[in-house]
């Protein structure tokens, strides 16, 4: 089990082998629970945090070549991640972690190589509209402008879906389903599972990664 940050642990994990890490772990903080789940026949690594820590470790696990260490997710309230991937949380979260059966599902990653596993939220530096022109696969989800877009991955084929803001407040939002998501911008602000961006991008690819992940259900 890998602790992250400062949250609390539920009952039916207080007698888990437990790794500590920061919020948002970084490469050097799964040292410790990679070695002790190297000598497990069939591995499991139960994260306790935000969406930024389980895609922290889902992306370590993917560089890594370590996706086939079953993942589960517990999580102290609903979030993005929870409600793409229809998990529970808090103490029902953790007993299916433990009690839970591992199915693939797909691994959706950026062209930097971060997974998601909640939401990306892509918006004009300085709240102005987004310019640029995003495809879902072959289908166009917007040209010119547009206020904020998203994209969020999905338990089921084809992997992703992705949306933009409606004009109108009242108006349903529309997603596509698609493999992947392609944006072109003179400048956007990208943020993962609430991790911003360094810098402002001029193109962002989201898409399934040819290997799935072992999420627990």
């Amino acid at each position: 089990m890998l602790i992250c940050g400062d949250v609390p642990l539920p009952l039916p994990l207080g007698s888990i082998s437990a790794s500590s890490a920061p919020t948002v772990p970084d490469k050097d903080d799964f040292d410790e629970v990679f070695s002790k789940l190297q000598v497990v026949t069939h591995p499991r690594l139960i994260v306790v945090g935000s969406d930024a820590a389980l895609a922290a470790t889902l992306t370590r696990l993917m560089r890594t070549d370590r996706l086939h260490i079953e993942l589960a997710y517990v999580s102290e309230h609903s979030s993005p991640a929870t409600d793409a991937y229809h998990l529970s949380a808090g103490a029902r979260a953790a007993r299916t972690a433990l009690k839970g059966t591992a199915k693939p599902v797909p691994l959706i990653r950026d062209d930097a190589g971060i997974a998601l596993v909640g939401l990306a939220t892509v918006t004009a530096p300085g709240g102005e509209p987004l310019v640029g022109e995003a495809y879902v696969d072959d289908t166009r989800l917007f040209s010119g402008t547009a206020t904020n877009m998203h994209v969020t991955p999905t338990p089921r084929m084809p992997g992703l879906r992705a949306s933009i803001d409606p004009r109108r407040r009242w108006l349903p939002r529309r997603w596509i389903e698609g493999r992947a998501v392609q944006l072109g911008s003179p400048a956007a602000a990208l943020t993962r599972d609430d991790v911003p961006n360094p810098r402002a991008v001029k193109r962002s690819t989201f898409y399934r990664h040819d290997r799935e992940w072992l999420l627990v259900r």
